[in-house]
């Protein structure tokens, strides 16, 4: 059943207040700050009501009321306000981004750190899976005459490179002949493609079978490892100075969720591949384990192609309108950036999408 425009407004002051104060809201307080047309009398009834449909809690009975998680979940899906960056703000963006950006783990540093000085609140940044790249060429050049050095591009860039060892001499020709078969073999599949259980090629000729299981083990290591390693934290004590972890065991909670990369990988997952994800979590509603809190996180793009996401780790009660419209604003900044391997770009001036009417002061 849908709210009323009343109860809508009504629970939308509510969600303002307790993101401003982190204190119970009161039907003074709303009558007061936000709708003065109305009496305490109707607005009490009206919280009581939205507290009944499970929008609102009491903590004791002569308290203020505090929104739930599907408070939240409404507020952002529907009430929640639009929000421009200050000017001061668009500056921070531009300090960090406004320069030659030629590395991932460059970028994802970049992006954490300013999420986190504007939004102060702990930032993530991860580079997309590497499961999902899509290899272009497989490069196998000799290093002596029994090693060589075996090179993976895909459509985000050259992955870490590997040597091998090949029994007998080893000679130019076995190598750009291995090279082209290999290529032949992966090229336009994704890594997560290959690394199942049926392989795509069901007979490997003998003299290249050595170059095609290392080729498999590179692929699998670098999976696996950029899985963890590819996620940057920032700000993760700003934690500590939310009033919701004043609590010890759930500050314990937090820290432990973040200091255990292996587990904010499906946390921060965007199963529905939408830009924006917006998860409101009670305990254990994410994963067993996972404390209640909020997880805002967007994909960012160059030339149309997805490298990743970063966003925001916190308690539910957070500015939603903030992040948003910092992480979507960051989106855009990245969306300018060149693609690993060619040349730098500044990035363009805030004024020509922000213009002074779009700005805040």
């Amino acid at each position: 059943m849908g709210l009323s425009s009343r109860k809508e407004k009504i629970l939308q002051a509510v969600v303002d207040s307790y993101i401003n104060s982190c204190e119970p809201v009161s039907s003074a307080e709303i009558q007061k700050k936000h709708l003065p047309s109305l009496s305490t009398a109707t607005i009490r009834n009206e919280l009581s009501s939205l507290e009944q449909m499970g929008y609102l809690a009491q903590l004791h009975t002569s308290s203020g009321r505090v929104p739930t998680a599907e408070a939240y979940r409404l507020y952002v899906s529907k009430l929640m306000p639009k929000r421009k960056l200050t000017r001061s703000e668009l500056k921070i963006v531009k300090r960090y981004f406004n320069r030659t950006i030629t590395e991932i783990d460059d970028m994802l540093k970049s992006t954490a750190k300013v999420i986190s000085e504007i939004t102060n609140l702990t930032s993530v940044a991860y580079a997309q899976n590497v499961s999902d790249a899509e290899i272009r060429k497989i490069k196998i050049v000799k290093i002596t005459d029994s090693t060589a050095l075996v090179v993976i591009v895909t459509n985000l860039g050259v992955m870490k490179d590997a040597t091998m060892s090949v029994a007998g001499e080893l000679s130019d020709e076995y190598c750009d002949n291995a090279s082209k078969f290999i290529t032949d073999a992966f090229g336009g599949h994704l890594v997560s493609e290959v690394l199942k259980p049926k392989a795509l090629i069901k007979s490997v000729r003998k003299e290249y079978k050595n170059v095609f299981d290392t080729v498999l083990k590179i692929l699998k290591n670098y999976a696996h490892e950029e899985l963890v390693s590819d996620i940057v934290l920032e700000g993760s004590a700003k934690i500590l100075e939310q009033p919701e972890y004043e609590n010890l065991a759930k500050a314990k909670a937090m820290l432990e969720l973040l200091d255990a990369k292996e587990d904010l990988v499906p946390v921060l997952a965007n199963n529905d591949n939408m830009n924006l994800s917006i998860k409101i979590a009670k305990d254990n509603e994410l994963k067993e384990g996972t404390p209640e809190c909020a997880i805002v996180t967007a994909n960012y793009n160059i030339n149309g192609v997805n490298y990743g996401g970063s966003g925001v780790i916190g308690p539910i009660r957070m500015d939603y309108a903030k992040v948003v419209s910092v992480l979507d604003y960051i989106g855009k900044t990245i969306n300018l950036l060149p693609a690993p391997g060619e040349a730098g770009r500044e990035v363009a001036d805030d004024t020509k999408d922000n213009s002074d009417e779009d700005v805040e002061e």
